[in-house]
């Protein structure tokens, strides 16, 4: 029995909670609407897992890092800790891509720089005025 891997999934959990907290990715950006997806989240996983325990398809193998605790036949302590940190690096790398897409875009449109310090919630793109129509092109070859 030992708690290297739970060890390792918790420091893992905890790493990715400063680097949310640090640049305001997931729960530090709407913590509310943050806990409801990763709650639906995990507990999708939670029952996926649980479906394929049921069919045979899961199956618990033996190995020394792991506690050895066992909360249902063929579910480990450690499987819903693991889900817990799926679900939260899924978020947080989801949401820096959008932020990084995000400030790309508007260093592509002549904005410079990102306009969002990086403590700063990601900011949309701002409405662009309509453009006039497109006017026919003079003076080309006939």
């Amino acid at each position: 029995m030992s708690v290297v891997y739970l060890a390792a999934l918790l420091a893992s959990i905890v790493g990715m909670l400063l680097i949310d907290r640090r640049f305001r990715l997931f729960f530090w950006a709407a913590p509310a609407r943050a806990t409801v997806v990763f709650l639906v989240g995990w507990v999708f996983l939670l029952a996926w897992d649980a479906a394929g325990i049921a069919l045979g398809i899961f199956l618990r193998g033996d190995n020394p890092i792991s506690t050895g605790i066992l909360l249902a036949p063929e579910f480990p302590l450690e499987e819903p800790v693991f889900l817990a940190f799926l679900c939260l690096v899924a978020m947080v790398a989801y949401t820096g891509a959008l932020r990084i897409v995000a400030a790309r875009r508007g260093a592509v449109r002549g904005g410079g720089a990102a306009t969002s310090a990086p403590d700063a919630p990601a900011v949309a793109d701002a409405p662009r005025a309509p453009s006039a129509p497109d006017a026919p092109v003079r003076g080309g070859a006939s």
